[in-house]
């Protein structure tokens, strides 16, 4: 069997299924606005809205472009193999070696994403970020990235020889707690990126922290992280397991919404947990691993696989880049089209519970200005919101909101 070609094929395939997906986002601009969200955009905003959805689509064609020509040379050359050869031959760093080769090819999307982030946010009023931060951060994330991937190709080695045919349970579980690890040091992954202030004592931590005691919540503390020098988009979260949270505002949020509509923001985020819905999307997390543990398993049982790419035997490493890269790719969507159906029914009952809170208008209005300064998209193609969005649009949610008042 033509391993390779395979391999190759499927690439080509996720390329075009990236293509179409770009070729529907440009389509979105032709859509007629709902009544309900016309007040979004006045005339003139809503053309530069067109002007930057187009901008940014094709960008991403570029990028998705840059990504399959590396992907596809890295492959059809074998210069994993070769790059790997020239480290030792022990298998924690012929892992290591393959890794380090992936990560490095990034370098090739710098110019997409400094292009992205320096004209056209900034073209379009959303970038605050400082030549210095955008390098900084690029490093920062190269080696989080690189650190994070070895571990998860040390942990599917560790499966494999430790306890061989058990790898697809031990790799599913063993990634859900990664997972769920990681979660939980989001807060300090973010403090490497952002800076973190207490909210000022007043009505509005008054209100949110009485609102989420009142349903059961213990509030650890109320952030405000300094979103603003990146851009001037806005969003808030929750962090942290179980009942005792705490609470993020982005700074851009505060200065640009009311108190009522940050209340209604947190109303809910709080459904969310009331819903038990974190826990519902562990359940799927570890679905998603099992799936990879399954195709980990059929990987590293074929020997050939990694012949045909140029290895004398097994690499972890490009293991788990064939894994995710390649094999899993070709079933995400279909794995997405699930997730993201039941992501958009648990964000129409997170919305009912800011209405049971009686934030059901204040919710519109923050909906409508979030909507604003990210710039959404108000028409997306219906095929599109079932492909990949984890949200109802901003239409479908008003109007569920508006019936369940």
């Amino acid at each position: 069997m033509n391993f390779k070609a395979i391999a190759l094929v499927i690439l080509f395939v996720v390329y075009l299924w990236n293509l179409f997906l770009n070729l529907l986002k440009a389509r979105s601009a032709k859509n007629p606005i709902p009544a309900n969200v016309s007040d979004v955009y006045d005339g003139e905003t809503y053309q530069k809205w067109k002007a930057y959805n187009g901008e940014k689509s094709r960008l991403s064609v570029v990028e998705s472009t840059v990504s399959f020509l590396v992907e596809v040379c890295l492959l059809v050359f074998n210069l994993y193999a070769a790059f790997a050869r020239l480290f030792s031959d022990n298998t924690v760093q012929q892992l290591f070696a393959v890794l380090l080769l992936s990560a490095l090819t990034d370098v090739f999307l710098l110019p997409t994403r400094y292009y992205d982030t320096m004209r056209i946010e900034e073209k379009y009023g959303f970038n605050r970020t400082s030549k210095k931060t955008f390098w900084l951060d690029q490093v920062k994330q190269f080696l989080i990235g690189l650190g994070f991937m070895t571990f998860i190709g040390w942990l599917l080695m560790a499966a494999h020889q430790w306890l061989g045919d058990w790898l697809i349970l031990a790799f599913a579980g063993g990634m859900t707690a990664v997972m769920l690890f990681f979660s939980f040091l989001y807060p300090f992954f973010s403090k490497i990126f952002n800076k973190f202030t207490p909210l000022e004592d007043g009505e509005l931590k008054d209100r949110i922290t009485a609102l989420l005691e009142k349903n059961g919540y213990k509030v650890r503390a109320i952030q405000v992280m300094d979103a603003s020098k990146r851009s001037t988009k806005s969003n808030a979260y929750f962090s942290g397991f179980g009942k005792m949270k705490t609470i993020v505002l982005y700074d851009t949020l505060v200065q640009s919404m009311t108190a009522d509509e940050i209340c209604a923001v947190f109303a809910h985020e709080m459904g969310h947990g009331l819903h038990k819905d974190t826990l519902k999307n562990q359940i799927l997390t570890f679905v998603q691993m099992l799936i990879l543990g399954v195709l980990a398993w059929l990987t590293l049982r074929t020997p050939d696989i990694f012949q045909a790419f140029g290895f004398d035997r097994v690499n972890y490493g490009f293991a788990l880049i064939l894994i995710m890269s390649v094999e899993f790719a070709l079933i995400a969507p279909l794995f997405g089209l699930a997730v993201n159906w039941h992501s958009r029914r648990a964000e129409y009952r997170a919305d009912a519970q800011a209405v049971k809170e009686g934030y059901g208008n204040a919710l519109i209005s923050g909906l409508k200005k979030l909507a604003k300064e990210n710039f959404a998209d108000l028409s997306p193609h219906p095929l599109l919101v079932k492909l990949e969005y984890s949200h109802p649009t901003l239409s479908q949610r008003i109007d569920a909101i508006n019936k369940a008042h």
